[in-house]
This record gives C-alpha cells, structure tokens and sequence, in this order.
C-alpha cells in the first residue's frame, strides 16, 4: 500500500502565537510518519533511545535528543511504542510568530542565522541539550506571558550555543515545490515501511512515475545522495538499534535489518560507523556501564 505523505496542519494553542505539546506513555505522539508542515519545530525527547530521519539525514541517538527542524524540512516522529522515551516536548512555531518585523531587528539577528542553519535540521548536545531541554519542559506550567518570554529565552539560548551538529550539511532541497515534497515523501516512506526488503530501482521509479535514469538524477539532486546509499543508511542505523538493544547474534541483525550478505552488511557497517558491528556493540556497551 502506498503511504501518501503528510502536510501536517499546526494550529498555535488558545491564547499562544505557537503550539507547545507534551507526550508521555498515557499520551503518545501518534504523529510518527513522514511529514513536513511551515513550522520550525524544537523537539526534545528525554530519556531512552530512538531512530531521527530528518531530511536525508537518518541517525540513531541514546539517552535523550533535543533537535530544531526548519520550517518544511521533512521529518518522521522520534518515538514509539519500542523506544522507552520518559517523554516527549514538542515547540512548534512559524519564522514570523510575533510579525513579520520582530526578527529582522538588530537584537535578534543570532536567532535569525539558527533558523537557517534549521533549514538542514540541527541536533544539540552537552549542556545546551539539558538546559534547554529542562527550560522546555518547564513551560507547561508558565502562564501565557511567561511561556513567551521562556520561548525567547530558549530561541536566544540556541542561537548562541557551540554544542550542534547540522544533520543535512550541504542543505536539503525539498522547498522546491509541493509536487517534489509528495513524490520524495512518498519514496521515503515506502523505505520506512520496506527497508528489510529487496527494493529494486525500478520498483522505487515506478513508484515515483519516473523512469530509472530519471529517477536517479532526481533522487541525487533532492538528497546529495544515491538512493542505495540511502537505503544501505536506513539499514545501517536499523542494525545499529539492534546491536544497542536487542540479545541477536550479529547474523540476525544483519539479516533483520534488510541485509542478505553478511560479509557486504559487515564492510558496509565499518565503513558507515568506524567500527564492526561486534565492535561497536562491545564499544556501546562500555559507554552505557
């Protein structure tokens, strides 16, 4: 079944120019699939362990992540049922929140440049992570005013931290039009939902109703990247979660994750993450003692 994809509608909450949300066990984020909407959205996710596809960018994080998406840059939830996530803060909020003028001031022009590093998807880490990620979990309990002044304070915290890493570093091309946002989203979510299957590039074209030739030129110029080399790094950070949390020999990881030669998934995982899989297991396991 094709999965259509998603052009999320944010609406602020009552008496607020932005959306605040909070998920927990009881209240799961059910928003878990590929989509995009205008909002930058500042995500923090305490606790446990997740995948992040972002863009083009898919990458596996433990033990809490606090990520600021640009606006209409495509994005799948961080959390499931499997992560074990204490909880989940969601900001979400237009470039233009307080008016079209407020950010072109000299004062905010930091925070001007972070929403256009956003536009590639910005992971933060160290201090700025738990600072940040405690001041937002903070503002469900500050009234209207207060919330907005924490707002600023935490878009002003961002703007000055070292501690961030650009997810898409050459940028990531899904603005162009509505039609490209559909198809990319499309092809996206069908490796979401396939990726332990052998996905053939006429099958993904076809797909995208595009010839092979054509499709691949498309893909390239959308992501910096083949589709293999996407695909394989969907793969890779499947086996990477596996390895991390799962009691499987390193054969099922390799063949669980969508690989079906283990000598191909072994170079490919070495090449990917600077180790072999028994390495980075016995690696990852001295990290979290």
């Amino acid at each position: 079944m094709k999965q259509k994809p998603t052009l999320e509608v944010v609406k602020p909450n009552f008496g607020n120019s932005f959306t605040y949300l909070q998920f927990d066990s009881e209240h799961v984020n059910k928003d878990i699939m590929w989509h995009y909407h205008p909002e930058l959205e500042l995500v923090y996710v305490k606790g446990g362990s997740g995948r992040r596809q972002i863009g083009s960018h898919v990458s596996y994080y433990t033990d809490s992540t606090l990520i600021l998406i640009g606006s209409n840059l495509p994005h799948c939830g961080f959390t499931d049922r499997l992560s074990e996530n204490k909880n989940e803060t969601v900001l979400q909020m237009r470039e233009d929140f307080l008016g079209s003028e407020f950010f072109k001031s000299p004062e905010m022009v930091r925070i001007r440049n972070l929403f256009d590093r956003a536009k590639g998807g910005i992971a933060f880490r160290g201090e700025t992570k738990r600072i940040v990620g405690a001041k937002l979990e903070e503002l469900g309990n500050q009234p209207e005013f207060s919330r907005l002044i924490h707002v600023l304070e935490i878009l002003h915290l961002l703007s000055n931290s070292d501690e961030f890493r650009i997810l898409n570093a050459e940028g990531y091309s899904l603005e162009a039009s509505v039609k490209d946002n559909d198809r990319i989203s499309v092809v996206f979510n069908y490796v979401k939902q396939h990726y332990k299957e052998d996905i053939s590039l006429h099958d993904i074209a076809e797909l995208a109703s595009m010839t092979i030739p054509s499709f691949c030129r498309y893909f390239k110029k959308m992501t910096s990247k083949t589709f293999t080399q996407f695909v394989n790094e969907y793969r890779l950070v499947h086996a990477s979660k596996l390895l991390a949390e799962k009691p499987m020999t390193i054969t099922e990881v390799c063949f669980e994750s969508g690989f079906n030669n283990f000598s191909h998934f072994s170079k490919t995982f070495k090449a990917f993450t600077g180790h072999s899989p028994s390495e980075y297991r016995k690696q990852l396991k001295t990290i979290l003692n």
